[in-house]
């Protein structure tokens, strides 16, 4: 990918009356943008530029021809907020069916539930401990010698202890992001909760569920307008946006520079599909802890739309690994060589004119599909502000990143 010359963005100056603006990518990010920006400002046109045969991004759904259960396919998705506006807004656009999700993890010394909860702790030591007693317990098999985390690791043997630490995250860990624990930010355990309760709802928000008919009927409603223009299977290049009137690009960061400075560290995902009669797992998912299982975890479909029936099952093995040229990249990996090659990328970005950056890949943080559609809402609320009063456009989608 290039990015737009000086010609290009002179030609792109002046605000039409009538502007046409262009998103790249129809996942949650641009879709949520483009159909605010044509419900606000009456005189816009917005065209989606999609590389896939398929719109939704990572949240594409589809049936399975042979046995009619609804697909993740690119991984399971369950959506689950605090936040009302983001809550009303998809409710807006589907029938969204009540799902908990509950997760198991297979180690050596059997089958677990996470997170990490009463009942786990419980089953794992042989106890019958009460909340305090297994919150006392735990402290005490924390290493008490670890002051001010500085890693993944640390983090878990000051909280966990060794034990639980080695059955359920040391093998998981390196297998999903491909490196020693040690070297990853402590903040990725922080977003796992242990609780001192018999709470095995992976997920502890307010509003949790998945739409009847999947992520992609969601989205495609989402962009049902008649000055929303979708066009999939078209990759995106400068001569695409000559002329128009901005560009949102929610690919990869450092893809739209050409890499000038270095890829940024993704991990990408491979899965290999399997088909049987019946229910093989008897859960949506099951991780597999142990280093030695290639795969990361087992997804069973049918399970995600517990109001279904289906006679067959399909279930995915997932696979991670590095990414390359390729690939699609799915998890920022933001380890410490990763972050001044994005403060570069930051930088030439904040000396584009009439490019904003958006989503997951954009600005190249992890981000689940609720705080995505709230962060296009603000975004959107910013860029028309400015646009309508003719302030600077804002850069990112992160408020923290955009300086201005």
């Amino acid at each position: 990918m290039h990015s737009l010359s000086a010609h290009d963005h002179d030609l792109m100056a002046v605000r039409p009356s009538h502007p046409h603006f262009i998103v790249v990518g129809s996942g949650f990010s641009g879709a949520v943008l483009a159909r605010r920006l044509v419900e606000e400002i009456k005189s816009a046109k917005v065209s989606i530029l999609e590389e896939r045969p398929h719109l939704g991004g990572n949240c594409h759904t589809e049936r399975d021809a042979a046995t009619g259960v609804m697909l993740h396919v690119y991984g399971p998705h369950i959506f689950n907020t605090d936040d009302s506006r983001v809550w009303d807004y998809v409710n807006q656009f589907a029938v969204f069916e009540p799902y908990v999700h509950r997760v198991k993890a297979m180690t050596p010394r059997g089958v677990f539930g996470l997170p990490i909860n009463l009942h786990t702790i419980n089953q794992f030591f042989g106890k019958t401990f009460s909340p305090e007693e297994a919150r006392a317990f735990i402290t005490t098999r924390g290493d008490r010698s670890i002051g001010e985390a500085q890693n993944f690791e640390e983090q878990a043997l000051k909280w966990l202890g060794r034990d639980l630490y080695e059955a359920f995250f040391r093998g998981y860990t390196r297998k999903q992001w491909g490196c020693e624990p040690r070297e990853l930010p402590a903040s990725i355990l922080k977003r796992l909760p242990v609780r001192f309760n018999y709470n095995d709802s992976y997920y502890d928000k307010k509003f949790q569920g998945i739409p009847h008919d999947g992520y992609s009927a969601l989205i495609e409603k989402i962009l049902t307008h008649p000055r929303i223009d979708l066009r999939l299977g078209e990759r995106w290049s400068p001569a695409s946006v000559l002329e128009k009137t901005h560009l949102f690009f929610t690919g990869p960061l450092d893809a739209y520079f050409d890499c000038r400075f270095g890829r940024l560290g993704y991990r990408t995902v491979s899965f290999e599909r399997h088909e049987q009669q019946g229910d093989f797992q008897g859960t949506a998912q099951m991780n597999y802890s142990e280093r030695d299982i290639p795969w990361t975890r087992i997804i069973e479909h049918k399970h995600f739309a517990p109001w279904e029936t289906h006679e067959r099952t399909v279930y995915y093995k997932e696979f991670s690994k590095e990414t390359e040229h390729d690939d699609t990249p799915y998890y920022p990996k933001r380890l410490a060589k990763d972050m001044p090659v994005l403060a570069c990328y930051r930088a030439l970005a904040r000396e584009q004119n009439h490019v904003s950056f958006l989503g997951r890949l954009g600005t190249y943080r992890y981000l689940d599909m609720a705080p995505t559609i709230g962060e296009a809402l603000n975004f959107a609320d910013r860029f028309l502000s400015a646009w309508l009063s003719g302030a600077t456009l804002p850069i990112f989608s992160n408020v923290e990143a955009d300086g201005l």
